[in-house]
Formats: C-alpha cells, sequence, structure tokens
C-alpha cells in the first residue's frame, strides 16, 4: 500500500490523536494488546506442543528404536540372521538385539514393578539417550556376570536405592520342580541411576547386560526382538517392507507409529484444536481494531469532509484508515512474537515461579510423561500466524476505511 506524502502525515497524527482523544488512542492500544497476547499465546502454545512431541519422539524412539522385528513367541532364537537381513535392508541404520521383560523388583521391603532391558555393553555405551543422562554412578561398571545394574531416577526414589544398593528381582518364571515353577530372586548392585527426561520410563526401566539378561530370564542365547533404526522415520513402513517379506512367519515388525499410535494421534489433534481455539483470540483483536478504527471515523468525520472538499479521493480516505488499522495490528504481531520468544526462553522459571505462588504442581511428570516444559519454535507455523493475524488485522480495517470513504462532505458541512 503505497501512500502519498499527506496520506501518511495524517495517518501518523491519527495514530498520535491530541489531548482531546485520549479515549481514542486508550481503545487502540487495548487493540495492540489483543493482538500482542494473541499472537503471543498462539506461538508459546505451537512450540510447546512441538517441543512436547519432539521430545517425547526424540527419547522413545532413543530407547525403541524406529521400529521393532518381536518373535512370535516372545523370542528370537535366529535373531542373528534377522539382524543380517535388516542391516542388508537400504535404509536400516542400525539393527540391535534386546531382551525386555516387565518383572517385580524389592529392596529394603518396598516393591516395585520394572521393565528389565538386557543390552549388549557396547549398545549400552553407545545409546546417547542413556549414557548422557546418568546423574549418578558410571555406566562403566556394568560388565557381564558382575551382576550389576544401572536404573531410572524416579525408581531409584521409590525403593529409596542409591548407588552401591543391592536391589532384588524376581522371575516368577523360574526353575519347574517336582512342586510346581519357582521364582528366582537374584540381587544385583546398582551401579548408575539415570534421569532419561520421560516418566515412565524414568520410573520402570532396569538396564543390564545381555548376558545377565539371558540367564535371569533363563533364555539360553535367544533374545526377545531386534531394535531397528532407520534414515527416515517417516517413512519407515516402506522402508522396512522388504525385510516383512523375509522374517515371514518368523517374527512380527511394528514401527514406533503402531507402539505409540494412540499418544501421537491425540497429540496432533490437540495441536489443531489447540491452534483454532487460540486464533479467535486473535479474531477478537481483529475487532477491537475494527470498533477503534470506527471510533477514530466518528471522531474525525468532520475532519474527514474538509479533506474531500480539498479534494482528496476516497481512495485516499481508504488508505489512510487501513494504514492506521495495519499498523496497529503489526505493533501487535511484533510485541506478540517478542513476548512469546520471551516466555519461551524463560518458561520452566514461569512454571516454578507459578508454582511456587499457587502451590500446585503445574507440570507433574507422572501425567504429563516429560520432567520439564519442553518448546521447539517452528518457523513455518510463527510464519503462519503471522500472516493469519496481519490478514484478520487488514480484513476488520475494511469496513471502517469505506466508512470514511463514503463521507458525504456536504452533508457533514451543510450546517457549519
Amino acid at each position: 500500500m503505497i501512500l502519498s506524502r499527506y496520506e501518511r502525515m495524517i495517518a501518523r497524527r491519527y495514530l498520535l490523536p491530541g489531548k482531546g482523544e485520549r479515549f481514542i488512542v486508550l481503545v487502540a492500544g487495548f487493540s495492540l494488546g489483543a493482538v500482542m497476547l494473541g499472537v503471543a499465546a498462539l506461538v508459546i502454545v505451537m512450540s510447546v506442543m512441538n517441543g512436547f512431541r519432539a521430545e517425547l519422539f526424540d527419547k522413545i524412539v532413543g530407547l525403541n528404536g524406529h521400529a521393532v522385528v518381536q518373535g512370535i513367541d516372545g523370542r528370537l532364537a535366529d535373531w542373528q540372521q534377522i539382524a543380517r537381513w535388516a542391516r542388508e535392508t537400504p535404509g536400516v541404520t542400525s539393527a540391535v538385539p534386546l531382551i525386555e521383560q516387565p518383572l517385580m523388583s524389592t529392596y529394603n521391603g518396598r516393591v516395585e514393578g520394572v521393565l528389565v532391558r538386557g543390552m549388549r555393553m557396547a549398545d549400552i555405551r553407545s545409546n546417547a539417550t542413556i549414557g548422557n543422562k546418568v546423574v549418578a554412578g558410571s555406566l562403566a561398571d556394568l560388565k557381564p556376570g558382575a551382576n550389576r545394574v544401572a536404573i531410572g531416577a524416579r525408581l531409584a526414589e521409590a525403593l529409596g536405592a542409591t548407588v552401591g544398593s543391592e536391589i532384588t528381582l524376581i522371575n516368577p518364571s523360574g526353575q519347574s520342580t517336582p512342586f510346581g515353577t519357582v521364582p528366582r530372586y537374584v540381587s544385583y548392585t546398582v551401579a548408575a541411576i539415570f534421569e532419561i527426561g520421560v516418566y515412565d520410563y524414568d520410573k520402570a526401566y532396569v538396564i543390564m547386560p545381555m548376558e545377565d539378561a539371558q540367564t535371569l530370564l533363563l533364555m539360553g542365547d535367544t533374545v526377545g526382538m531386534v531394535e531397528l533404526q532407520t534414515d527416515n522415520p517417516d517413512k519407515v513402513a516402506q522402508i522396512l517392507a522388504p525385510l516383512a517379506q523375509k522374517v515371514g512367519r518368523l517374527a512380527v515388525i511394528s514401527d514406533w507409529r503402531q507402539m505409540n499410535a494412540q499418544l501421537f494421534d491425540a497429540l496432533a489433534v490437540e495441536r489443531v484444536a489447540m491452534f483454532t481455539v487460540l486464533c479467535i483470540i486473535i479474531l477478537v483483536a481483529a475487532f477491537n481494531i475494527a470498533s477503534s478504527l470506527i471510533m477514530l471515523v466518528r471522531a474525525k468525520t468532520r475532519d474527514i469532509a474538509i479533506m474531500r472538499t480539498m479534494g482528496a479521493t476516497r481512495g485516499a480516505m481508504m488508505r489512510i484508515f487501513m494504514t492506521v488499522g495495519v499498523t496497529i495490528g503489526a505493533l501487535g504481531i511484533v510485541a506478540g512474537l517478542v513476548l512469546g520468544a520471551i516466555f519461551l526462553f524463560y518458561r520452566q522459571a514461569v512454571v516454578n515461579f507459578v508454582q511456587l505462588v499457587t502451590g500446585q504442581n503445574l507440570w507433574d511428570p507422572s501425567i504429563r510423561y516429560l520432567t520439564e516444559l519442553p518448546s521447539k519454535p517452528d518457523p513455518v507455523e510463527i510464519v503462519a500466524i503471522v500472516l493469519i493475524t496481519a490478514l484478520m488485522t487488514l480484513l476488520a480495517t475494511l469496513y471502517p476505511a469505506y466508512k470514511a470513504a463514503s463521507t458525504d462532505p456536504v452533508q457533514v458541512l451543510r450546517y457549519e
């Protein structure tokens, strides 16, 4: 929108009315504030939702891979062949044998359900999701046959265990005797405590060398599954289609979408719902801009009539008042982006402050999976928010600008 020199001057004067028109300035300020809060709310909520999904995906996939090949009966006897087929499949970057089995653990009279995870030592050390999250002890102390384990931080709290404590794992499927099956009770020393950041994992996981897990579960040389990583998790089904034909009836392949379908589908629906609801805030802000412009037009009716008699065109009036409204919207957008960025930078401090003031736990990790409020701004979404807000602001200026352009100077000035 190109304005002439006098149109820019008039638009500037209308953006900063005189002393007798402070009420108009107040209404325009409320309009700017509404746009700012709407944009900030959208940026904050969408960034947090993106961060929540990204954190969950990174940590879930970091432990469970993009897909797993599981035996029909829970065991893979010929896992070396399956791992070899997987590594030969184009797009598969790694194939790691694993054992996962839910058991019970006890320490000092406390009993907790756990998920025992047996891994090869090389895989334990190279897994960044675990290796970078050790808060006590060292993974280097895990050695086959040494009966040492690493446990999650929440599990350690629940059991009251620390590094050096001896916890007991109970395998109900123990040795068969003439009197029935006798559960196996095996003691392990806690060598390390880790905190991944996903509550369910930190509350349940017990990591141990593969050989110790096979001994505890009486599995011999078999494993429970082979974990697969691919070069494109969004196309994991297509990448693993050839492998699925090879394994046939020997095993079942489940990818990350199938294993966490309900969680990620719920997050996708919630993102759309939140975006739609928060757009209503911006719509309300656009109505505020329209109302402030209508008040400005009513207050400046005589000035508009005089300018029309001096040769100002209808188009000039349209451009002047549209510029006023769009400027308010643009300032609100910039202020909203700045406010959103500040909030996201200090998001955890804000959560902690609100919790301190209210005495309420706003971010319970047992409910929200993650231990901290995540954030991941998406530039594409931010651009979309800016464009939607700018479009709503522009549309809100059309009616007031049209009314200003339609002012009949004869009717206004006939009694002056």
